[in-house]
């Protein structure tokens, strides 16, 4: 009986604290509406269901106490200001595409909406173009375009700026140039006190490194990025597509990976992504092949000629168009895990299985609208020698040819989030194994297609993440961006 009095009474305060929030929260949004008027949405307004169930994925829908929508760095760190002065919790979103609950939405709080920083100014003198970071890379590519040039940058193009550059990004000029994040030459910030800094190779410099793949939640540990300053480069046309191809067709394409892979001076204008979907032959597998010139079949790509596609869309092209004709799933519930390991023959062959015909293949598949798709993204020493050279970034990644594998699984019901989870993790556990039982295992988790679970920030090695709390320490000293910022990869 007393245990039961004691349940019940712990209840009840749990009870009050959540309603004593929830009244809080109101209270910062009716105070936020009276100063920033129409920047406030909430729910009680048209556009609040959309704009609330903008994320993705359905696991990350939330239902903010209210969502604002600031237009310039000065109206973001009031904005800010208020929230830290209110002790009211928010997240901060740009596209909108990660799939780890809290990083771009939140269930009661504030939800920051950045998609009002949407200028692309382009100064060709300076070979640079700054960004907002609430577009997508659709929007920065198009307007590029015209100029002939382009930015590293995503390759699914309604992904946000924000987040993919946060942590790290992954693009199709890696092995020329390093990653998304290398390719940033200022930052500029809204702060934890409400001010508007600047982060560069020339100011602030610490806070600078740190952004390099600092975090994914869009808030850093430090600030909130208003706006991005990338080089561009001038490429503009190429040659590629996609091919599509049967799962039967999966051990030769594999051989064929890893004679691409495995070569000591890899073309760096050559890039591909193998996407194969075990739970269903109708898709088959995908192959994303691209070349940055406007040059037919090069020999990069010899090693995957002779396998006959059931479709092939290769052709010269503008880079954009490329990007835009890659197939896109929609799918309703979606996480995915990543792993990182080197390149060696028979670890392929052992990973492949375990990703095509392992048993949770079929418990994955028996969920309601269950599907697995495994992704196979080659990463070439270049990539992290060119991030090297332009200042380093906060990675830690090892100069070896590897491969990123991304796992997405993509289900129907809530009530199966539980398992397409575990089924999913299990896989990655074995993944892992395999590629340190032989000692091909990379200590690195690519941010971007990591579930929340892992150990991200952590793998970063210990100087690295040392450096990071130190700048949070400096920049966020009362750690709003540990406490109030929702979700996302916390530092350890």
């Amino acid at each position: 009986m007393a245990r039961s009095a004691y349940q019940a009474f712990v209840g009840l305060v749990l009870l009050c604290c959540s309603a004593v929030r929830a009244s809080q929260d109101q209270a910062v949004c009716n105070h936020l509406a009276t100063i920033h008027g129409n920047r406030t949405i909430e729910p009680t307004a048209a556009s609040y269901e959309a704009l609330s169930t903008e994320n993705w994925s359905q696991t990350v829908w939330a239902k903010p106490a209210c969502i604002v929508q600031p237009s310039c760095a000065e109206e973001l760190a009031s904005m800010v200001s208020t929230l830290v002065d209110w002790d009211v919790k928010f997240a901060v979103r740009s596209g909108g595409h990660s799939v780890v609950p809290g990083a771009a939405n939140i269930q009661g709080g504030v939800l920051i909406d950045m998609s009002q920083f949407d200028t692309v100014e382009y100064d060709a003198d300076k070979s640079v173009v700054a960004v907002g970071s609430g577009l997508r890379w659709k929007e920065v590519y198009t307007s590029l375009d015209p100029y002939n040039v382009t930015v590293v940058g995503g390759r699914v193009l309604e992904v946000g700026v924000g987040g993919l550059t946060l942590g790290g990004g992954l693009s199709y000029l890696a092995d020329l140039y390093g990653f998304v994040c290398d390719n940033v030459v200022n930052y500029e910030v809204v702060t934890s006190r409400g001010s508007v800094i600047n982060a560069s190779a020339q100011s602030n410099q610490d806070l600078f490194w740190a952004l390099k793949g600092g975090s994914n939640n869009f808030g850093y540990e430090a600030g909130i990025v208003t706006k991005f300053t990338l080089k561009t480069y001038p490429i503009h046309d190429a040659w590629g597509g996609v091919r599509m191809y049967s799962l039967d067709a999966l051990p030769q394409l594999m051989d064929a990976m890893y004679e691409y892979q495995a070569v000591g001076n890899k073309d760096p204008y050559a890039n591909i992504m193998l996407q194969a979907f075990p739970t269903n032959a109708s898709i088959g597998v995908i192959l994303e092949i691209v070349y940055l010139k406007p040059e037919e079949e090069p020999e990069a790509f010899a090693p995957f000629r002779n396998i006959t596609a059931l479709e092939d869309t290769t052709q010269l092209q503008s880079l954009t168009d490329l990007m835009l004709g890659a197939p896109v799933p929609e799918l309703t519930r979606v996480n995915w895990f990543s792993a990182s390991f080197k390149t060696d023959k028979d670890l392929f062959s052992k990973i492949t299985d375990i990703v095509s015909n392992g048993t949770e293949i079929a418990q994955i598949a028996n969920l309601t609208a269950g599907s697995l798709a495994f992704g196979w993204q080659p990463i070439s020493e270049s990539a992290v020698l060119a991030g090297r050279a332009k200042g380093g970034n906060a990675l830690g990644l090892e100069a070896v040819n590897q491969t990123w594998l991304v796992l997405d699984v993509g289900w129907w019901n809530e009530e199966d989030d539980e398992r397409a989870h575990d089924y999913t993790a299990s896989m990655i556990s074995k993944v892992d194994a395999a590629s340190q039982a032989g000692g091909n295992f990379v200590d690195y988790i690519f941010m971007n297609d990591a579930a929340a679970d892992q150990p991200v920030i952590e793998r970063y090695g210990v100087e690295n993440v040392a450096k990071l709390k130190a700048t949070a320490a400096k920049y966020d000293p009362e750690r709003v961006f540990q406490l109030l910022a929702s979700g996302g990869f916390k530092l350890p």
